[in-house]
């Protein structure tokens, strides 16, 4: 999973977010260190904070896609990046990026998360970090 934010003190978001995870998906296996990185694919003055975990849990997929929606909003985002059509400065950002070895389209999922798997350098290395 890969974690972002980049408002209202992004540091603490993400220690937020690692709770929830661990109260609600399951235990957080190992933990890349936190990075800062200018936005991509949008402008914005806010500097993200992101981190990149590996959780064990017992979810299936749409069930986990279902409980970090659920984490996004009891955090404060009520719509996403689909909703908007456009990226834009958020509390918080959790996505799947990597499901053990599940290879999955839907229209609310994809797996593995093509962008940030190949396509972000920054969030490949993070990723890198916790497989």
């Amino acid at each position: 999973m890969l974690l972002g934010s980049n408002i209202n003190n992004p540091e603490k978001n993400i220690e937020t977010a690692l709770l929830e995870l661990e109260a609600k998906v399951g235990l957080i296996l190992s933990k890349s260190k936190l990075i800062l990185t200018k936005p991509v694919e949008f402008d914005s003055s806010n500097i993200f904070c992101n981190i990149a975990v590996k959780i064990k849990t017992q979810f299936s997929p749409f069930k986990l896609l279902s409980e970090i929606k659920a984490i996004e909003r009891k955090m404060g985002r009520t719509k996403d990046s689909s909703y908007f059509q456009v990226y834009q400065d958020r509390i918080i950002d959790i996505d799947i990026i990597i499901f053990n070895n599940l290879k999955f389209i839907s229209g609310k999922l994809l797996i593995p998360h093509e962008k940030n798997l190949y396509h972000r350098d920054f969030a490949r290395e993070i990723i890198n970090n916790v497989k």
